[in-house]
């Protein structure tokens, strides 16, 4: 008897032999083996500090010097104007690294043993990522920020008073569970696995932000908590400790503004503000933040001269003669920057997270205030002046700190501080635009074109894609917090 096989029956026959053959090598074939599935802590973090670290440092070149009076531009002056639009390049860095950011804490947990001192350096990274965003815009995602894997696709956004808090918390938590006798940290580009130095980090942002919201509540037993126990709750004790991320000449840690043009870099000049009161006071900054105008050099008498924020193209171009009778920015923030890294030229140009000048007059206005005890108020303050002219290799000039608009009194102590200040934020970030706006120093005024209403904005708006993709939360949050303009203050500046 002949046996017959259907072409069909052949055919799922087959089928059936390379679906099983398939079926057994699936998990095999499907792996990339040049593609890890699990990212060691080490070699995540330099990417989570060097793209916030520069996110921050572009933005304080496009718009935190222009906005506290630091730098005025000549040309395409929108910024300068106070027609911001969105500002969106804070909100889209800052939460695409937070992945990472929880990545590494998770990495470290899971480590055996607990990997302590990476948990310590993400909860930092967060709490500082944090901070700038509730800053910037107020309230924010935050507490259900970045868990999709959870199927949190619609984040609420947390009121800033309990972003402060959870700051506040995790810094805490930072600074108990850094320890040199953890394990050695890999990978960190800001202090080079210093974990002493992550350790004073944490404790000098508390004193940062628990200043910050100083209007709206008693921060003082903590922050005495802090100064009184430098053994437990260590800070900057010199500019050594800076956390400022040093720019090598080679990508990818190379200064932010490596790739602009040179004619886009000129757009930018030394503010009127801070270049005549840098004038007023013969501060030897001045030639570290600024260049002589070129037609004065050509002339064989360097002059410094700043252009008014807030006018329009026209008038800013024309300014004084034009474009050769401004000064620009200070060659070490862009020509300089491309050399070969020595001290000499690349000592200012960095990325700035917190230097120890800001914490001295941090102290300094708290003691004023009398939060602190210890040191007195004069101490901190003229301790701070040095240390922000030590950082630009400078020295203070005798008589300096006793001249009027310098010289610390019971009258103009807080002006003093605030204004200092003021002149030690150049360039970081924009830290000097939300102190401005708890101190109110210096007295800014807007720019006579300025286009909104003269007033100096006090928050970015929303990003449009909120309003697409997670529409109910944002409107929440506007209804608690105020209108979404530049205009309305954040919980900490009501």
């Amino acid at each position: 008897m002949k046996k017959y096989f259907s072409p069909q029956l052949l055919v799922l026959s087959f089928a059936m032999l390379v679906l099983h053959a398939c079926t057994n090598d699936f998990e095999e074939i499907n792996t990339n083996p040049n593609v890890p599935n699990v990212v060691t802590p080490d070699l995540l973090l330099p990417n989570v500090i060097r793209s916030t670290v520069n996110a921050t440092t572009d933005e304080s070149w496009g718009i935190g010097n222009i906005v506290v009076q630091h730098t005025a531009k000549i040309q395409f002056v929108n910024e300068d104007r106070y027609l911001w639009g969105e500002r969106n390049g804070i909100w889209n860095t800052m939460y695409s690294q937070l992945r990472d950011v929880n990545n590494i804490y998770q990495a470290a947990s899971a480590a055996t043993p607990v990997q302590k001192n990476y948990q310590a350096i993400a909860l930092i990274m967060r709490s500082w990522i944090f901070s700038v965003l509730t800053d910037a815009y107020g309230d924010v995602p935050y507490s259900e920020a970045v868990r999709g894997k959870e199927v949190l696709y619609f984040p609420k956004y947390d009121k800033q008073e309990d972003i402060y808090n959870g700051i506040l918390k995790e810094l805490g938590d930072a600074n108990n569970l850094l320890d040199p006798a953890n394990e050695t940290v890999s990978g960190d580009i800001l202090f080079n696995g210093d974990v002493a130095k992550w350790k004073k980090l944490a404790n000098s942002l508390r004193l940062r932000y628990l200043m910050r919201i100083s209007n709206r509540r008693n921060v003082g037993a903590e922050m005495q908590a802090i100064v009184a126990n430098p053994t437990a709750t260590p800070v900057f004790t010199g500019n050594a400790d800076n956390a400022a991320l040093r720019y090598l000449n080679a990508p990818p840690n190379n200064f932010p503004l490596y790739n602009s043009r040179v004619g886009s870099f000129d757009e930018y000049r030394l503010s009127k503000t801070l270049g005549d009161r840098l004038i007023q006071l013969n501060d030897p900054r001045l030639p570290v933040f600024a260049r002589p105008t070129v037609a004065s050099v050509a002339a064989s008498q360097p002059q410094f001269v700043g252009v008014p924020n807030g006018l329009d193209d026209v008038a800013a171009l024309a300014y004084n003669g034009g474009a050769q009778n401004i000064s620009r920015v200070g060659a070490t923030y862009y020509i300089d920057g491309f050399g070969t890294p020595t001290d000499a030229n690349l000592n200012v140009a960095r990325g700035i997270l917190m230097n120890y000048a800001e914490l001295q007059f941090i102290l300094a206005e708290a003691a004023q205030k009398g939060l602190i005890t210890a040191v007195t108020a004069q101490g901190y303050y003229e301790q701070g002046v040095r240390a922000s002219f030590n950082f630009y290799g400078l020295e203070v000039p005798a008589g300096y700190l006793a001249q009027p608009g310098v010289a610390f009194g019971p009258a103009n102590a807080l002006e003093v501080i605030g204004t200092q200040k003021w002149i030690a934020f150049f360039y970081s970030g924009l830290e000097a635009w939300f102190d401005w706006r708890r101190t109110g120093y210096p007295d800014l005024k807007p720019g006579p074109s300025n286009l909104n209403n003269n007033r100096i904005p006090v928050r970015y708006l929303y990003p449009s894609n909120e309003f697409s993709l997670n529409r109910t939360a944002v409107d929440a949050a506007i209804a608690t917090q105020g209108p979404n303009d530049l205009n309305t203050p954040v919980w900490w500046d009501k």
